[in-house]
């Protein structure tokens, strides 16, 4: 594992999307470690096994089985050592409830999942290059959700 490389993480349950995603990180050009998980669970008990480097970034899914995006969420921003991790929610729902439901519980941007594998990758490298710092604490609706 490259130690300078952005730490990623895509939790999703259908494979073919994280299939595809792994993909587009990979021809995007930064220096990337992604891990993949198929629920909110499973990231869960692997990131708190004492020992794990934290990940600079978490894309997280909505509807999944086990533990849903919105119950990950709510507990990554419930622990200490967690709560400051960026949370992208990665979804194929643009409802204006999740959005808002995703908005207030701290997520730091909201992806509408791409049909198309160039704005896939687009968004991605959008999301790679924001400077995570200055995102955070000028967080508002404008620019919560990502336009592609």
């Amino acid at each position: 594992m490259n130690l300078d490389a952005l730490k990623v993480v895509l939790v999703d349950d259908d494979e073919d999307d994280r299939l595809l995603f792994k993909d587009a990180i990979e021809e995007v050009d930064m220096n990337t470690n992604l891990l993949l998980f198929g629920n909110g669970q499973e990231f869960m008990d692997y990131i708190s096994l004492s020992g794990q480097p934290l990940p600079h970034l978490v894309f997280l899914d909505l509807n999944m089985p086990v533990k849903d995006g919105i119950q990950c969420l709510t507990e990554i921003r419930s622990t200490s050592t967690l709560k400051d991790l960026s949370v992208a929610i990665y979804s194929t729902s643009s409802s204006d409830k999740d959005i808002e439901q995703t908005f207030i519980n701290g997520a730091n941007i909201y992806i509408n999942k791409p049909s198309d594998f160039s704005k896939l990758k687009k968004a991605i490298k959008e999301v790679l290059k924001l400077n995570w710092q200055y995102h955070t604490s000028n967080l508002n609706r404008d620019n919560f959700l990502l336009s592609i």
